[in-house]
């Protein structure tokens, strides 16, 4: 099958969940600095969720780049990323307006986590869908490293939200911070 509707499809979704994020930051009452700070929380898990989803919006692109074509496998693949992702707003919400207490965090994660495990099935749908260029896909995630250790890290952060949000907080800063140089690695297979 094409993959042209899946990925239009995947690119309004994205489009849609920012939206939503962003009509969490409500209007202030005041005008001045000290009518912000209340919004300060929302406002820094609104930034993180969006580079999460300007991460995954990115590699989602290339690794479609990358496939030829798609089979009913990958179209649930790709649904069930979607639907992680589409869990963004509200734990983003949840999060920021509870300036970053255990539970919400912990459930931060668990979204995290979920979007996570969800992305790397669909990539190794789309590796195990027989074409050649998908051959080439997957020499370029070869071991895939860094979506493994984000894994590991998003695991480890959703119980250390009970004993450090903020210890949680920076795990997922940190994998923010691996993940925002895109991945050049797809770009680089089909360069050679």
């Amino acid at each position: 099958m094409n993959k042209t509707r899946l990925e239009a499809f995947s690119d309004g979704v994205m489009a849609i969940l920012i939206t939503i994020m962003v009509l969490e930051l409500k209007i202030p009452h005041g005008d001045d600095l000290d009518a912000l700070k209340p919004l300060l929380p929302v406002f820094l898990t609104y930034v993180l969720s969006f580079v999460y989803l300007g991460i995954y919006w990115n590699n989602h692109h290339h690794m479609f780049q990358a496939a030829r074509k798609v089979n009913g496998k990958i179209l649930l693949a790709n649904l069930n990323l979607l639907f992680w992702l589409s869990l963004f707003p509200f734990a983003t919400g949840w999060m920021g307006e509870n300036h970053f207490t255990s539970l919400p965090t912990a459930m931060y994660g668990v979204v995290l986590l979920l979007a996570a495990i969800a992305y790397t099935i669909l990539q190794i749908s789309i590796v195990k869908h027989d074409t050649e260029e998908n051959a080439l896909l997957a020499a370029a995630v070869g071991n895939d490293f860094k979506g493994r250790i984000s894994i590991v890290c998003y695991a480890a952060a959703i119980p250390l939200a009970f004993l450090s949000p903020w210890i949680s907080n920076g795990l997922y800063v940190v994998v923010a911070a691996i993940w925002f140089i895109p991945d050049r690695r797809i770009e680089r297979a089909f360069n050679r």
